[in-house]
């Protein structure tokens, strides 16, 4: 169990963007704004995905906001998606950066039939946070 310790307004202030900007990943996603979800990604962005929970090797890694636009394009093979975001975990916070990890769950449908992705777990968050 964690333990909680005082956070200040500005810590406050910084967890709920990040918040925000995990919720317009998914929001982007569905609504098939690759632009939009680049625009989360800073250039030298590490991007992480665990696609099988058991297996601690990512099942995706990305080391750039450029190699993330043929991810989002594939979203188009769908005829709708569904990313429904979990937890999330803030690991460390400072002055101009955040890591941590969103959990998503995802649902597709192709067609006339429904293609159920599996739950995936990112790490670092969607982008790494600076203010300003």
């Amino acid at each position: 169990m964690s333990k909680h310790v005082a956070i200040s307004p500005e810590g406050t202030a910084d967890r709920l963007a990040i918040r925000e900007l995990i919720e317009a990943y998914a929001r982007c996603a569905d609504r098939r704004d690759a632009t939009g979800q680049m625009a989360l990604f800073t250039t030298d962005t590490h991007f992480v995905v665990y696609m099988n929970g058991k297996d601690p090797k990512p099942s995706q890694e990305l080391n750039s906001s450029e190699a993330l636009a043929p991810v989002f394009a594939d979203l188009n093979r769908y005829d709708a998606t569904t990313h429904f975001v979990g937890q999330s975990t803030i690991f460390a916070l400072a002055a101009d950066r955040a890591t941590g990890e969103a959990y998503c769950l995802a649902a597709s449908r192709h067609g006339k039939g429904r293609e159920a992705e599996p739950n995936g777990r990112f790490t670092p968050l969607p982008r790494h946070f600076r203010k300003g």
